[in-house]
């Protein structure tokens, strides 16, 4: 079988953000396997307009468009902003559609409480989009996983977590790359 395109989507375009480290963390221990091709995708690089505030044929919208199609599945890294994902990360979400369908995504989640109430809107959200998101959750704290919660330094056993979630996400989208 030929590998999969899996996007490792950093959640957040503020400045001082930390997602660039953890994405970078992830396809790291993503690239050792050798299951499949990885690459980092910064929604900040698009440019996106506000959901409906745009003509809909704005560069960074298409460019965005194409991208999310080229990929058979997602890895996002979300960050906890009030309790949920960030309003940059949801916008991404909203504009596209069809090109999220029938893909699975795995999620890495970093916060005061590891970002599991992110994950779980994000969760909410994927379902409507259709796509299959996967069990296992690497949770990663801001207390712990992190130095003056700007520095990140995880501990050793998420590695597990982050290649069971691997596993799980590169399975799901095996299986779903037959019916799309």
């Amino acid at each position: 079988m030929k590998k999969l395109n899996i996007g490792i989507i950093l959640g957040s375009t503020r400045q001082g953000r930390v997602s660039p480290q953890v994405g970078k963390w992830v396809k790291a221990i993503a690239d050792k396997r050798g299951d499949s091709n990885y690459e980092i995708v910064d929604i900040a690089d698009f440019k996106l307009p506000f959901l409906g505030e745009g003509t809909g044929k704005e560069p960074g919208l298409i460019a965005w468009s194409e991208k999310i199609s080229s990929l058979d599945g997602f890895v996002f890294i979300v960050q906890e902003y009030n309790h949920s994902i960030t309003g940059a990360l949801k916008n991404a979400l909203d504009s596209a559609h069809e090109e999220w369908k029938n893909k699975a995504a795995g999620i890495v989640s970093y916060g005061s409480t590891g970002g599991a109430r992110a994950a779980e809107h994000l969760r909410g959200i994927l379902g409507e989009l259709q796509v299959a998101d996967v069990r296992k959750h690497p949770t990663l704290s801001l207390f712990t996983d992190f130095e003056d919660t700007s520095i990140f330094k995880p501990a050793d056993f998420h590695i597990n977590n982050v290649n069971d979630m691997l596993d799980e996400t590169i399975a799901w989208n095996g299986a779903l790359k037959k019916i799309r």
